[in-house]
């Protein structure tokens, strides 16, 4: 049975883990019969509000913009079964997965506020580099592909984050990393470096969009792994 391990990075859309990314990715490596492991760093994330709240709302109307830190957010899409970034090793896994949403920009990386003088976390630049050097499948979603711009660009990855003519797209090529323009399902595959890449919501707009791009990637990797 296979075992992928999966880096979370809060909880919604704005300043976690997209819950739809995360969790079409989690069902279709249930599907294959093959088991999840959920890790996440440590860390204080910034709360985005996912409503928009109008001016004249009733009074008493509360925007949460507290402080909430990442792992514990992480979490709650993880069910509690989650482990510290320092507990994953790439000799317990077949591969490591990334999905999207703003926290891959925001909490792993900061990719959102410094562009291509973007850091990312050094646990979770770790792992990546870990995964690389031991020749072990990457997986990633959406924004989420930023991340492995950062630590992988040296090595010329290719790499999609959907269109090719976006400013994600721009940085990971300032990085070194190779571009591929992808529909919203379908898989950019770097057989020499072992990179999977999908863009889900970079350029996806239904749910079902979702499910197909993670199902056509983990069939990717199935390939990848001679399943």
């Amino acid at each position: 049975m296979k075992r992928i391990a999966i880096i979370l990075s809060g909880c919604g859309n704005r300043d976690g883990s997209e819950l739809q990314e995360s969790l079409s990715l989690m069902l279709a490596i249930d599907r294959r019969g093959w088991e999840y492991q959920c890790f996440a760093p440590e860390g204080m994330l910034e709360v985005v509000p996912h409503i928009e709240v109008e001016d004249d709302e009733e009074e008493g109307t509360i925007v949460d913009m507290e402080q909430r830190d990442i792992f514990a957010e992480s979490a709650r899409v993880a069910r509690g079964n989650l482990l510290p970034m320092e507990r994953y090793s790439p000799s317990d896994y077949d591969a490591l997965a990334l999905p999207g949403g703003m926290g891959a920009a925001r909490n792993l990386s900061t990719y959102a506020f410094d562009g291509p003088r973007m850091t990312v976390v050094d646990s979770v630049a770790d792992a990546i580099l870990a995964t690389y050097r031991a020749e072990k499948p990457l997986l990633a979603m959406c924004i989420a592909p930023m991340v492995v711009a950062k630590v992988l660009g040296r090595y010329e990855v290719k790499l999609t984050l959907g269109n090719t003519d976006n400013q994600a797209s721009e940085v990971a090529r300032q990085l070194g990393c190779h571009t591929e323009e992808c529909s919203s399902t379908a898989v950019c595959v770097d057989e020499e470096h072992k990179v999977l890449t999908t863009p889900a919501y970079m350029v996806a707009s239904r749910i079902s969009e979702i499910f197909d791009g993670a199902e056509n990637l983990v069939a990717r990797l199935a390939e990848m792994l001679g399943q």
